[in-house]
């Protein structure tokens, strides 16, 4: 499994950015749209801070700080996928890439927790503008994630019958998209659950 055809290749070769560059576009334009939604979200906040407050006391921190070291410790498994990929161990790779699934998947678990317990407690998209954006945000956060793990899969079956550089690629494109999942979350964890106090 070792130095498969290409992927020392494609480590020498001038690229200005790991993986496909139609990846990186994908990820500037959805980084691009949730800046506009946070933006939003500090106009509100901005307008009426007490009310974002008092909603923002109903979130549990710790929950918040649990799903971003779920994904920060994911995220570094795909760091460690990328650089086996690079030195063409492709076994290695894909255990790694298994391993960020197994650690990612975790923060379903506790964002479906945490939805539950907010609904069953009566906190709905409509209880106030905090929360409307707190689901609006946090939902479609959620379907990255649901999007990225699927990536995650899909990578994982390519390693498993790797084409040397083209697999380097892919791999070095899912972690990028990962990445991304990784950072939106920690811009959503401060803003939605700690900035502005909870009290």
């Amino acid at each position: 499994m070792h130095g498969q055809p290409g992927a020392g290749n494609l480590r020498e070769r001038d690229r200005t950015l790991p993986g496909d560059p139609g990846v990186f576009f994908f990820i500037t334009a959805d980084m691009a749209m949730f800046a506009v939604f946070f933006l939003l979200f500090m106009v509100g906040q901005f307008q009426d801070p007490e009310g974002y407050r008092a909603s923002r006391a109903a979130l549990d921190p710790v929950l918040g700080l649990t799903n971003t070291l779920i994904l920060v410790f994911s995220g570094w498994w795909m760091v460690r996928a990328v650089e086996a990929g690079r030195e063409g161990d492709w076994r290695r790779a894909r255990t790694r890439v298994l391993a960020a699934m197994l650690f990612g998947s975790a923060f379903a678990l506790t964002k479906g927790y945490e939805y539950y317990a907010k609904v069953s407690a009566g906190i709905t998209l409509t209880s106030s503008e905090f929360f409307g954006y707190y689901f609006a945000f946090t939902g479609i956060h959620f379907l990255h994630f649901v999007l990225g793990i699927g990536v995650l899969a899909v990578t994982a079956g390519k390693l498993a019958k790797p084409e040397g550089a083209k697999t380097l690629v892919w791999l070095e494109s899912a972690a990028a998209y990962w990445h991304m999942v990784d950072l939106l979350w920690m811009v959503l964890f401060p803003m939605l659950y700690l900035a502005g106090g909870t009290a």
